[in-house]
């Protein structure tokens, strides 16, 4: 499998990746705490150590960077400070930023985490919830399909974190042009926006979005619950794949012609930041190389499964996935 997984690698890096969502900034505060406030029974956290990665859809165009792909990055983000950074961070990581616009209409997301001792104690949001306006809309849509239209890339990777840039008429056009173009498709989706992925390549929820987009409370972890959740979603999306994660119980496929559900590996886990960006990254990546998704769920379930391993949120790397990849079975 090694030797396969090398040359298959090797291919990604002809790919080229447009990954389209909302783009964040991931901040890390490292610190030790030794006293409670005086002022307030909270701790006090003597810092001692700051980073600033890119998060939410740009941790996906990380992954994809990681493995070799070339990825331009669409968004809308602000006209702030922390835009600057994510546009450098972009530049320091050879992410195309072509299809970022900024908007003074915008904050530009941040999600600061406090951790000691390796645990998370706290985290401080800064973002807008809001749908793009007409205004920003537009453009950002035709910034979009003219540049699908004139580099026809291989992939266009949906990342929706609820933050506004993949609202309905977004999916909808760009979706559709990629169909058009014979443009593979896949997404990571939220419920706000969950059933309107229709004829998407691979529609990957994680078992908690399938309920709630669904509507499925207290669907049970088996083979048939899995089977009736894709045929409702295939019944409305009309898509090509459902790939399901489901944490420790491991990820689960279907098309219209199988099915495959396969355990996870045991690991350690530290951290489950950014686990879903590397899952579809890495997934389809492999699926537009070698079209075999029970491949692609394999290798997408241990990368998903190794960045785990890791304090903060983390991109997959070639060496990681070729020094593990023994323990696909």
């Amino acid at each position: 499998m090694q030797n396969k997984a090398k040359e298959i690698l090797k291919e990604i890096q002809d790919l080229h990746v447009v990954v389209i969502g909302d783009i964040m900034i991931d901040s890390y505060a490292w610190g030790s705490v030794d006293r409670i406030s005086p002022e307030a029974a909270v701790p006090i956290v003597q810092l001692f150590q700051r980073d600033s990665r890119l998060g939410g859809a740009a941790n996906a165009a990380l992954n994809c960077i990681s493995l070799g792909a070339k990825v331009t990055l669409a968004s809308v983000i602000g006209n702030d400070e922390k835009a600057k950074r994510v546009l450098n961070l972009c530049e320091e990581e050879g992410i195309f930023t072509d299809l970022i616009i900024q908007s003074n209409e915008r904050l530009t997301t941040e999600k600061t985490r406090i951790l000691s001792n390796n645990q998370q104690i706290m985290r401080l949001d800064e973002e807008n919830h809001y749908d793009l306006s007409t205004k920003e809309e537009h453009p950002f849509i035709e910034k979009v399909l003219k540049f699908l239209q004139i580099e026809k890339p291989d992939i266009v990777l949906f990342e929706d974190y609820n933050k506004g840039v993949l609202k309905e008429n977004v999916i909808e056009k760009v979706i559709n042009h990629a169909n058009h173009l014979g443009i593979i498709t896949a997404v990571d989706p939220k419920k706000k926006n969950f059933l309107s992925y229709k004829n998407v390549t691979i529609f990957k929820p994680n078992f908690k979005e399938l309920q709630e987009g669904l509507g499925f409370a207290g669907l049970k972890h088996n083979l048939e619950n899995y089977k009736k959740a894709h045929k409702k979603l295939y019944a409305i999306l009309k898509h090509q794949i459902s790939l399901f994660t489901l944490s420790e119980h491991g990820m689960y496929y279907q098309n219209q012609d199988e099915e495959k559900w396969i355990p996870a590996h045991k690991r350690k886990i530290k951290d489950v930041s950014g686990a879903g960006d590397t899952v579809i990254s890495v997934a389809v990546l492999w699926y537009a190389i070698t079209k075999n998704m029970e491949e692609a769920m394999k290798v997408a379930n241990l990368a998903g499964g190794l960045v785990c391993e890791e304090v903060g949120v983390m991109p997959i790397s070639q060496d990681k996935i070729l020094n593990n990849i023994h323990q696909i079975k």
